[in-house]
């Protein structure tokens, strides 16, 4: 198959979360399987990279409020899989790739509107005809509309559209106005089959009404998200469009994230040879300035927002403090919690460390030295850091929600430790729980075990996409 993947963030040229690392990723991995992928996202200031070479195209794209345009640029990863950047110095030539510093930038519709509609164009240009446009989050919702109603006469409009959400709470709602600031119809503008949304433009809406399949991130936010609870006033419409929804778990890089070859690690370890964790555990201790000694060390390296559970989280831990454990966070975020957790570790020196900001190496330190991982969301499409600290040998705890429910199992066969209720009894009751599960070593060992046994390579989820890729084939 020919698939044109359309991303507004690919690791490790460009990330903020999830997605960058779906869209770095997947591709490549449905391009080990024998299919050609174009992966297309803008060339932001931060994308910098020698590899860069002018495809000798460029995009020249009509909108009411002017004729954008700019050159392609590719980046070559392999023989089936390459990467294309759009360049638009207005749209893209500035710091930060959704927001600066005060706020959300205020011509993202046209920014986006620039990339899912110059990624069609420039695989017209390119002479690519892609059997699968792959499209993911808002940023990319128009991308939809336009093979729909834009490109039908040109060889584009045969190809199926699959669009995948990886968080619902990010929908892209703009005012009415910019129906015509992109020139988009207005018999658009409608609630059942079109962009209305409470008077506003939705463009991940747009996403959902006009693909042929719509993905999200694991089984169980599939289902979440047609509730109520969890539907961020989508449900209904996501119940509606039922039919052509499915969660497909998302996979991590377990090359990068592999315990017996990881340089990041003072020590590498793997099932047959498990010494080198310890080792990793005194290190992390070291650089954490924390006092070496046998407690249990509880790791969270996270975004600090209210949708990951942090303030729950900072409520509870002056309680299970008063317990001999340590605690080690990384994370940046609202400056609420940033500063919460900062006077935590003031509150308790010897007990309590805090990074803020984003280290890579501590991160891979923290998930190899921690003995558990705490990760309370709220709610969590797919979560990456459960599965890192599953396959490190660390013990994740998790509350039962999204992604989370779908990785790690509980129960005393389990390779995790799951709590229910959003309240700070079952968050307390479950640290309780690992408090005992580290005071039964051979317990303790075969939960490790467990989890560094499960295989959660982006092998099995490329398969999964590959399926209903076909599957759209044969309608």
């Amino acid at each position: 198959m020919k698939i044109l993947f359309i991303a507004s963030e690919v690791t490790p040229f460009s990330k903020t979360g999830g997605l960058g690392d779906v869209a770095g990723a997947l591709p490549a991995a449905l391009a080990a399987l024998g299919h050609d992928v174009k992966v297309v996202s803008p060339r932001y200031a931060e994308v910098k990279d020698a590899r860069l070479t002018p495809t000798g195209h460029s995009l020249s794209l009509r909108f009411p409020f002017g004729t954008p345009g700019g050159p392609i640029l590719s980046v070559r990863l392999s023989e089936r899989h390459e990467l294309l950047f759009l360049e638009n110095e207005a749209f893209y030539g500035r710091a930060g790739i959704y927001r600066g510093e005060s706020g959300e930038f205020g011509d993202n519709h046209r920014r986006f509107a620039y990339l899912s509609l110059g990624a069609l164009q420039a695989a017209q240009r390119l002479q690519f005809i892609p059997d699968i446009v792959h499209i993911n989050d808002w940023q990319t919702g128009l991308a939809a509309v336009a093979l729909r109603r834009g490109f039908q006469g040109t060889p584009l409009a045969r190809a199926r559209t699959v669009f995948t959400i990886h968080n619902l709470a990010y929908q892209g709602q703009f005012g009415k106005e910019v129906m015509g600031d992109l020139g988009l119809p207005w018999d658009l503008f409608t609630a059942d089959d079109g962009l209305e949304f409470y008077d506003r433009v939705n463009l991940l809406k747009a996403g959902i009404v006009f693909s042929d399949a719509v993905t999200t991130v694991s089984p169980t936010y599939a289902k979440e998200i047609q509730t109520p609870e969890a539907g961020c006033e989508l449900d209904g419409l996501l119940r509606r469009y039922q039919g052509r929804l499915q969660g497909i778990l998302n996979g991590i890089d377990v090359e990068e994230w592999n315990p017996e070859t990881d340089p990041m690690l003072p020590a590498r370890y793997s099932l047959q040879s498990m010494g080198g964790k310890a080792e990793c555990k005194r290190e992390l201790l070291r650089r954490s300035g924390l006092p070496p000694g046998d407690a249990p060390v509880f790791g969270i390296v996270s975004r600090l927002a209210w949708q990951k559970g942090v303030d729950l989280l900072l409520e509870v831990l002056p309680t299970a403090l008063q317990a001999d454990i340590r605690f080690v966070a990384i994370g940046s975020g609202e400056a609420q919690y940033e500063e919460a957790f900062q006077a935590l570790r003031d509150r308790f020196p010897g007990q309590v460390s805090v990074y803020v900001g984003f280290d890579q190496g501590l991160s891979h330190l923290v998930e190899a030295g921690s003995d558990f991982f705490v990760m309370p969301s709220r709610y969590e499409p797919c979560g990456l850091n459960q599965m890192y600290s599953l396959r490190y040998g660390t013990v994740p705890i998790v509350r039962a929600t999204g992604g989370l429910v779908d990785t790690v199992e509980g129960g005393l066969e389990g390779n995790g430790l799951l709590f229910e209720a959003f309240h700070r009894s079952a968050l307390l009751g479950v640290l309780r729980r690992a408090l005992a599960l580290y005071a039964d070593p051979p317990r303790l060992e075969a939960f490790r075990r467990r989890g560094m046994e499960k295989d959660f390579s982006w092998k099995s989820s490329a398969r999964k996409y590959e399926g209903l890729f076909a599957s759209l084939l044969k309608e």
